[in-house]
């Protein structure tokens, strides 16, 4: 089997990619910085392929669809690749750096991906989104915001593809807080999950061909009950 992982120079994509790796995939590792990549390359040099992808460059698609080329083809697009900063004075240049990779950077390379498994018949897509997706969060409007829109993306893409009839699976992952560098801000984030314990997850996770996955029961319970909370008693709640 073989991989893309976008966004593995560390974090979830890099754990990921380890795991991947000691099941035995074929692996294509992406990322703006190629030092931590030739890092995962030295681990299974015959089984791992590298590339400087930058999701926001106009010719990031371009550059992916060369490295699916280059690995004769792959069976499942990984997509790891985000930021996310606490904004709460609403600096411009936060909002839109996330805008611009969260969302602009994320729909260039998932429909890219989309494009080329309609293309070859069959795939798998799995992306990480968050669960700061199921509400509008006051401390991290971008970043909630686009989190939102990839799991709508996600979830639009799910059903187009079923009315295409393409076999196309789509796996939206969404971890709480993990123990990564997106976190370095020196905010004492609750509930906070290692890296490696959430990849283990994501791995079942695509290999269960799971639609959505909400990692952590406790972030599982979260989440039902931000739904149900109304909007008026929301905007309330100090976070």
């Amino acid at each position: 089997m073989k991989a893309i992982i976008v966004g593995a120079s560390s974090g979830i994509g890099q754990e990921v990619a380890k795991q991947l790796l000691v099941k035995g995939w074929t692996l294509g590792v992406a990322a703006r910085r190629e030092e931590p990549l030739k890092a995962l390359q030295a681990e299974a040099p015959d089984r791992v392929q590298v590339m400087t992808i930058d999701v926001t460059a106009s010719d990031a698609d371009q550059r992916l669809l060369a490295f699916i080329e280059r690995l004769g083809g792959i069976d499942l697009y990984f997509h790891a690749s985000g930021i996310g900063k606490q904004n709460r004075t609403l600096e411009p240049d936060i909002e839109l750096r996330t805008a611009e990779t969260n969302a602009l950077g994320f729909m260039r390379m998932i429909g890219c991906a989309y494009r080329y498994f309609a293309e070859r018949g069959e795939g798998h897509i799995a992306a990480i989104s968050s669960i700061a997706g199921t509400k509008g969060l006051g401390p991290a409007p971008a970043y909630s915001a686009t989190k939102a829109l990839q799991a709508t993306y996600l979830e639009a893409l799910e059903q187009q593809a079923r009315q295409r009839g393409l076999r196309i699976h789509i796996t939206d992952i969404r971890p709480g807080f993990v123990d990564t560098a997106l976190l370095n801000d020196n905010f004492p984030y609750p509930m906070l999950m290692q890296p490696a314990a959430v990849a283990k997850d994501i791995v079942e996770s695509i290999s269960r061909r799971r639609h959505v996955r909400i990692i952590d029961t406790r972030y599982r319970i979260l989440t039902f009950f931000w739904h149900l909370l109304p909007r008026w008693i929301w905007r309330r709640i100090r976070l």
